[in-house]
């Protein structure tokens, strides 16, 4: 099974770098940019399966990155960290509020759900 490749976009690039190791376990590949142009360049380069925005970028910039990926066409998750404040980003295709510690599993549970609704059958 080939890994999942997450863009993480945040000014925080240690908060997945910390923990590299550990995604890299679990099959995922990160690949880390610290603004919205370098997010955004970089996501023109790969082919990524999700891209998550970190909370430390204001949330003007995460609205920004998640439409101009939309613009480009892209169906690509685009999934927004938040911190405890509780406020869902309307943009994202979700937002997960956990703690750091969790955000691992919380992505995983994104991704199988995402994953299960396009595999369930239609109604007619």
């Amino acid at each position: 099974m080939p890994p999942t490749v997450l863009l993480a976009v945040g000014l925080d690039s240690s908060l997945f770098y910390n923990q590299q190791s550990a995604w890299q376990a679990a099959g995922y590949c990160i690949t880390s940019a610290g603004s919205v142009r370098e997010g955004l360049a970089r996501f023109h380069q790969g082919d990524f399966d999700m891209v998550l925005l970190g909370h430390s970028l204001p949330a003007e910039s995460r609205e920004r990155l998640a439409y101009l990926i939309r613009a480009a066409g892209s169906r690509t998750p685009v999934v927004s960290v938040s911190d405890s404040s509780g406020v869902s980003d309307p943009f994202a295709d979700a937002t997960i509020r956990v703690a750091h510690d969790k955000l691992l599993q919380a992505i995983q549970d994104f991704l199988d759900k995402r994953t299960a609704a396009y595999a369930a059958p239609e109604a007619n």
